[in-house]
């Protein structure tokens, strides 16, 4: 053996022999210890949830990637939902798994990078509901001119509510309804979307009357602070609310996705409440106004149909003096009628006196007219009895078959003449579709070529007739026009 083999077995025999699980074990150590707590900022890929509630994903920038775990009892508290392709920063530790001969970062906490970052998100989720019409003006409804209930859903604590419930008091007192939520961190999304869905879910049958207008709301701060009212939830909740809407988050300057979604958008919480109730003594101030306008107006109404019926009152007749004059145009034609009366009795009472002896004439020449009348009547009884005699001696007696086949032989002769008559009838030709055509005159037209332009005809049809015109006249051939 030579000398080189002989050191290369001494440095075998010097190196330290582990198992693998040491190894790991030592590596998990290393990790854990001197990365116990760091923040890793990348952007998000490779992201999986799990039906457990556990969250996988990966972090790469222009290096490298790393893997990391959500846990689930960690993902429930998360402030934002993670998507691919957002950069965040991640906190947590970095821990091995000695199976896989892997490492990962165990994350507990979850930020954006930076504003920039947030703002992105934040436009790239208005877009996608913009483009499913969440935020179109149609779908918005009107705030209550006077609402009943006012349903607040804010802060309990903070300046917020106390400005609301002030406001509202100053303007026009009304019931009030707060439900308490956060505003910010872990899980204010999810309150505020709670607090939505059951102010829209009460009836007037329950304890709780349901408002009839809501205000969401808080003070200022900064773009993280506001996060929750930029969560896709509560945008959502917002743009499906039944009850109207009015978003006051943030300051003059602040905007946010639920006042895209809001019915009506107020720049501070002082704002919203005046919004939400008008001014009791502007409406006082309105109402005396229009109630003096109406008074006026009423006033001069009534002046002007005075003046009217007025003038009517004076066009007309002066109706005492007419009564008077006809109730003594009575009195004279009842006097002149009283006088009138017996004096008429008399004057017929000498007429039919004087009567009487022609009456004895006329009674007297009536009887002898009458008797004249008897003797021609019967003179003339003979004489038709002597005329019937007569006949009778002259005619031979007929028997009734002989009868019955003469008045036979006259009816066919009747219905044959009668045939013959109506072949001739001008009704029968026009029925088979002739016109009779007559001039203005009344004359019969039976040529065309003496019809000028303009010339009026009468067509007389099997039912009926009509009036018509020639128009024009183009190689004797007519265009007739119906009247």
């Amino acid at each position: 053996m030579s000398m080189n083999d002989q050191l290369s077995d001494l440095m075998t025999d010097n190196i330290p022999e582990y198992s693998v699980g040491d190894i790991s074990t030592a590596i998990k150590r290393i990790l854990e210890g001197n990365f116990s707590r760091v923040k890793v900022r990348g952007e998000v890929t490779e992201l999986k949830k799990y039906p457990s509630g556990h969250i996988y994903f990966s972090l790469k920038d222009e290096v490298g990637k790393l893997t990391a775990i959500i846990w689930r009892y960690t993902a429930a508290r998360l402030k934002m939902q993670l998507e691919n392709g957002i950069e965040i920063i991640a906190t947590g530790k970095i821990s091995s798994y000695g199976e896989r001969s892997s490492y990962q970062l165990i994350v507990d906490q979850v930020d954006y990078a930076g504003e920039g970052a947030m703002l992105a998100r934040i436009e790239k989720l208005r877009k996608k509901l913009e483009g499913e019409g969440l935020f179109a003006k149609e779908r918005k409804r009107a705030i209550p001119v006077l609402p009943q209930v006012i349903g607040v859903i804010t802060s309990p604590k903070g300046a917020v509510l106390h400005d609301i419930r002030t406001t509202i008091t100053r303007r026009f007192p009304r019931d009030i309804i707060i439900w308490p939520v956060s505003v910010q961190g872990e899980g204010a999304a999810q309150q505020i979307v709670k607090a939505i869905e059951g102010f829209n879910q009460l009836d007037n049958s329950a304890s709780v009357p349901r408002p009839d207008v809501l205000i969401v709301a808080r003070g200022g701060g900064s773009l993280e602070d506001l996060m929750a009212f930029n969560d896709e939830m509560v945008v959502r909740a917002a743009a499906a609310s039944q009850i109207p809407l009015i978003s006051a988050v943030g300051h003059e300057t602040d905007t946010t996705l639920i006042d895209f979604a809001s019915d009506c958008r107020a720049p501070t919480p002082t704002a919203a409440a005046e919004m939400a109730v008008p001014s009791k003594a502007d409406m006082i101030a309105a109402i005396m106004q229009v109630t003096t306008r109406l008074s006026k107006a009423l006033i001069h109404i009534n002046q002007a149909y005075r003046i009217r019926l007025n003038q009517a009152t004076g066009k007309l007749p002066d109706i005492p003096t007419l009564l008077a004059q006809s109730r003594m145009r009575l009195d004279d034609r009842s006097y002149r009628l009283d006088l009138a009366l017996p004096a008429l009795v008399m004057k017929r009472r000498h007429q039919l006196s004087a009567i009487q002896p022609v009456d004895q004439y006329v009674f007297g020449l009536l009887q002898r007219f009458r008797n004249r009348l008897d003797i021609n009547k019967m003179q003339l009884s003979a004489s038709w009895r002597h005329f019937i005699q007569q006949q009778k001696g002259g005619m031979p007696v007929l028997s009734l078959s002989a009868l019955k086949a003469l008045t036979r032989e006259k009816l066919l002769r009747l219905e044959s003449l009668s045939a013959r008559l109506e072949s001739l009838s001008p009704k029968a030709v026009l029925s088979r579709g002739y016109v009779f055509v007559k001039n203005k005159q009344g004359h019969t037209v039976t040529k065309a070529k003496g019809l000028r332009v303009g010339s009026e005809l009468t067509l007389t049809f099997y039912d009926g007739q009509r009036m018509v015109k020639v128009l024009k006249d183009q190689e004797n051939q007519q265009e007739i026009l119906d009247l």
